[in-house]
C-alpha cells in the first residue's frame, strides 16, 4: 500500500476508492524553447505523482499532500478568482480551466504523494494532470489529451503566473516506454520514436542537488520575456508584420532574419535568441540520432543543450552547474543537462547501465566535496522510461 493510501485512511477512516498516477518527465534536448513554440524531446520516467481519492457529491475538492502541511479546499464551481500562494494554486487553476470547458458537479477528497524530491522533473505539471485525471473520472467526462494539456498550461500561465509552454504536460501525457517523444509545440504534432534494437542500453539517472526551487519566484519569466523581446525586435528590423508582444514568438522569425540582424540586438537578447535557434536545430538532430539508434550522438547533443542553457540562456544555480560539469567528465554518462528551469532542482543524465555503480560513486564524491553541507539532502535515483498518463 502506498503512503498516500495509508494517509487517506487515517484522515477519512475508509479506503480510497480510486488511484491515479502521472509520471515525471525529463527533456534531454529542447529546454527553454517551448514557450516560443519550439520543438522538444522528452521521456516520461517510472517515478511520479500518485493520488488516492474518493468522489464528493457536494462538489467540494479537499486535498492533502504528503509533501506539504496545509490541507486545501474549494468548490468545483466556486474557485477563488486569484491564487492563494500555496501548493494547491495549480490545482485551483486547473479546476477553473476544466470548468470552462465542461460542467463540473462532483468534487473529490484525496491525498497526493510524490515519489521523488521536488525540483526539475515537472512535478507541478504532474500534480495537475493526475488531479485532472481524477476530477474527470468522478465527473464522468472524457476530454482529449490536448484539452488536458491546455487546461494545465492555462492554469500555470493565467492563474499561477508562470510563463511556461506545454513541454512538461506533453511529455507526461504522450510519452510511451522505450520511445522518445519528438513534439512540435507550434502544431502539436508529435512522433514517438522507438528505441532501436541496435541502440546501446541506457538508464535515466536523476541527480537531485538537495536544493528545491519554485518557478514563479525565479528568473524564469524574465528569460521568456527576453527571448520574446528579441523576436519582436527582429520582426521589426526585418520589416515583418507583427502584432501584440505576448503573441510574438521566436518560431515566427526565420533563421536567416536572426543571422542578418542579430548584431543589432542587445547582448542579453542575442544570447536568448542564440539558445532558441541552436536548441531548435539540436532537437531535430537529436531526433534523427535516436532514429538511427545513436545514443552517443544524442547524448552529446544533450550535453551541448546543457552548455547553451548555462551560457546563452544564462540559467543554472551553482549546485546544478557543478553537477553538470561533473557529469561531462564522468565515464559512462552519454549526456545530460539540468532539468526544468535550471535555477535549482536536479540534473538528468542518460547513462550506460554497466557504469551505474561507478557513476553514483563518482558524482556523489565530487559533488559533496564542493557542497559538503548538502550531505543527506543530495540523492541519486536511477529510473527507466515509462508510459505517460494518457
Amino acid at each position: 500500500m502506498l503512503h498516500c493510501q495509508e494517509r487517506f485512511y487515517e484522515i477519512y477512516h475508509r479506503e480510497a476508492e480510486s488511484m491515479a498516477f502521472c509520471p515525471y518527465r525529463i527533456c534531454p534536448i529542447g529546454a527553454h524553447s517551448d514557450h516560443n513554440l519550439g520543438k522538444i524531446t522528452g521521456l516520461a520516467i517510472d517515478k511520479g505523482i500518485h493520488l488516492a481519492y474518493r468522489p464528493k457529491q457536494n462538489g467540494v475538492v479537499e486535498l492533502s499532500s504528503l509533501q506539504f502541511d496545509k490541507r486545501a479546499q474549494w468548490h468545483v464551481r466556486e474557485v477563488p478568482k486569484t491564487k492563494e500562494n500555496d501548493w494547491a494554486d495549480y490545482l485551483r487553476g486547473a479546476t477553473m480551466k476544466l470548468a470552462e470547458r465542461y460542467p463540473l458537479q462532483v468534487g473529490l477528497s484525496g491525498v497526493i504523494e510524490g515519489t521523488l524530491p521536488i525540483g526539475g522533473l515537472s512535478s507541478s505539471a504532474a500534480v495537475v494532470l493526475v488531479f485532472l485525471k481524477a476530477l474527470c473520472q468522478v465527473n464522468a467526462i472524457q476530454p482529449t489529451p490536448l484539452e488536458l494539456i491546455q487546461c494545465s498550461v492555462e492554469a500555470e500561465n493565467q492563474y499561477v503566473g508562470v510563463s511556461s509552454g506545454k513541454l512538461d504536460q506533453s511529455c507526461e501525457m504522450y510519452s510511451r516506454k522505450n520511445h522518445l517523444l519528438y513534439l512540435d509545440t507550434k502544431t502539436d504534432e508529435y512522433e514517438l520514436i522507438p528505441t532501436q534494437p541496435s541502440m546501446k542500453p541506457y538508464k535515466i539517472a536523476i541527480f537531485f542537488s538537495g536544493v528545491e526551487r519554485t518557478l514563479a519566484g525565479s528568473k524564469f519569466n524574465m528569460r521568456v520575456d527576453e527571448c520574446r523581446s528579441a523576436a519582436y525586435a527582429l520582426a521589426a528590423y526585418a520589416g515583418m508584420d507583427y502584432g501584440k508582444f505576448h503573441e510574438t514568438n521566436m518560431r515566427d522569425i526565420p533563421r536567416e532574419v536572426y543571422d542578418r540582424f542579430r548584431d543589432r540586438l542587445p547582448h542579453t537578447w542575442q544570447l536568448r535568441a542564440e539558445h532558441w535557434f541552436t536548441e531548435f536545430a539540436r532537437v531535430e538532430q537529436g531526433a534523427a540520432a535516436w532514429r538511427r539508434g545513436d545514443i552517443d550522438e544524442f547524448g552529446r547533443l544533450s550535453f551541448e543543450s546543457g552548455w547553451s542553457s548555462i551560457y546563452n540562456w544564462e540559467t543554472g544555480s551553482p549546485e546544478l552547474k557543478t553537477l553538470y560539469d561533473i557529469m561531462t567528465r564522468t565515464d559512462g554518462i552519454y549526456g545530460g543537462r539540468f532539468s526544468g528551469a535550471g535555477f535549482k532542482g536536479c540534473c538528468m543524465a542518460l547513462i550506460d547501465p554497466s557504469f551505474e555503480e561507478s557513476i553514483c560513486q563518482t558524482v556523489t564524491h565530487e559533488y559533496l566535496k564542493t557542497f559538503p553541507q548538502l550531505e543527506g539532502k543530495f540523492s541519486i535515483h536511477i529510473c527507466e522510461s515509462a508510459d505517460g498518463v494518457m
